[in-house]
């Protein structure tokens, strides 16, 4: 009997030595799920923070790439940076063995032109936290936090994540969910009818009438409680909940 081709999808698992029902689901996700599959995409979050390829050195990123390591052996890895990862660089692909992806990247899913990307980009209506992007996606900001020591990186990266669950208190739901208008041009952009990405939390899939045509767009959602991923296959699109 053949075996149907496959692709995994998952975003948002946003990894944490304070969350270990979160890892232990990952893990379990790598060992039950993977095996037989042709890929497996990470776009973006895969960790709460990450402060810097030296942080490899700690006990809890060492053990995810450990794990990673082992499951690019089963099938290719891809990442692509979310918006707190966004410092992983070289030194994480070499140690998990994953490519790193740029953002937003295109690829042919089973024939399926598919516009993979975090999502962040589409959340143009929160312009505070564009300009907050902006600000940390700058490599001249990027180099002068990299050049600052490690335990001064982890307490910086504790201190932002706290002001960004402050700040989503006084944010509307719809100002932090992707914008029509952006969603539109980059399926235009892309010339494609397939989007799949992640950071919005709000997982499902969408149908946007574009240019003429009927677009799909699949939410990837986050691992806070259950978690879950997305199956690509000859025969569709399912989304799976993780074990």
């Amino acid at each position: 009997m053949r075996r149907l081709k496959r692709t995994l999808f998952i975003s948002d698992l946003h990894l944490d030595p304070a969350r270990p029902e979160a890892t232990a689901r990952f893990h379990r996700f790598l060992d039950r799920a993977l095996p037989g599959a042709d890929a497996l995409y990470i776009l973006g979050d895969l960790f709460e923070y990450w402060v810097g390829d030296d942080g490899l050195t700690l006990a809890f990123p060492a053990e995810i790439a450990s794990a990673l390591s082992r499951a690019s052996r089963l099938a290719p890895l891809y990442f692509l940076h979310g918006n707190r990862d966004f410092l992983a660089a070289q030194g994480f692909a070499d140690a998990t063995g994953a490519a790193l992806l740029s953002d937003p990247t295109r690829i042919d899913l089973y024939g399926r032109p598919a516009l993979l990307l975090h999502g962040d980009t589409l959340c143009t209506d929160d312009t505070a936290y564009q300009s907050f992007r902006a600000q940390v996606h700058d490599p001249e900001w990027q180099r002068a936090a990299l050049a600052k020591p490690l335990a001064e990186r982890v307490a910086m990266a504790e201190r932002l994540r706290g002001e960004s669950e402050g700040a989503k208190q006084g944010k509307s739901l719809e100002i932090m969910d992707v914008a029509p208008a952006a969603v539109e041009r980059a399926f235009e952009d892309c010339d494609c009818d397939l989007m799949i990405h992640g950071h919005t939390h709000r997982p499902g899939r969408h149908v946007h009438r574009v240019a003429g045509r009927d677009r799909e767009r699949w939410v990837l959602p986050d691992w806070y409680a259950r978690g879950g991923y997305l199956e690509a296959s000859t025969a569709g699109l399912r989304a799976v909940e993780a074990a």
